[in-house]
């Protein structure tokens, strides 16, 4: 073993062997209560008053009485009142599987002022963009209908399942809206 040197600080320096060997001499034993702890208590006995405390008695005229206000007046509240629940759950109180169905004959009176969203009128389709959509949807589907009934692909149904499809595709996409938002860059914060 090793001289010890003290520390600049008069501290003798941790004799490690030592404090290892405590460590695995007590490996396995339950450290001693603090002083002034109470022992373990099961949870069955908690409700139960506890031995070593007297229960405090009133005082009988030291005092000027007060009213007592309804908090007061009311009997004592069991261990455990101190949690609180999420809204909708508690003891005793309806929770979500107590949910019924509204009786149909008050239906009549809850949907008074109930919101119903109208249906969207969809922009008039002109004819060019009718016959474009024709032309997408029909080209393949034509295609598809000769292969299954083994039609023989000539040259005028080919070039119409293929040509109509690729016409109306560029159709389409020639007759989408060009974006010319230049004028209305989000990117400039609010505009005064």
């Amino acid at each position: 073993m090793a001289e010890h040197e003290e520390s600049p600080g008069g501290v003798p320096p941790l004799d490690e062997e030592a404090a290892w060997a405590a460590i695995v001499a007590g490996y396995g034993q339950e450290p001693p209560d603090p002083p002034g702890a109470r022992p373990f208590r099961p949870i069955e006995n908690l409700m139960l008053p506890e031995e070593d405390v007297e229960p405090l008695q009133p005082k009988d005229s030291e005092e000027p009485k007060t009213p007592k206000t309804p908090e007061e007046d009311a009997p004592p509240t069991p261990l455990g009142s101190s949690v609180v629940f999420a809204p909708g759950v508690g003891l005793g109180g309806p929770g979500p599987r107590d949910h019924a169905l509204a009786d149909p004959d008050d239906a009549d009176d809850a949907d008074e002022g109930h919101f119903v969203q109208p249906e969207p009128e969809l922009p008039p389709a002109d004819t060019t963009a009718k016959f474009a959509w024709l032309a997408v949807v029909g080209g393949p589907v034509l295609l598809l209908v000769a292969v299954l009934l083994q039609w023989d692909m000539t040259w005028w149904l080919t070039t119409l399942c293929i040509g109509g499809f690729l016409g109306g595709f560029a159709t389409l996409i020639a007759r989408m809206q060009q974006g010319d938002d230049e004028d209305d860059d989000p990117g400039r914060g609010a505009v005064v």
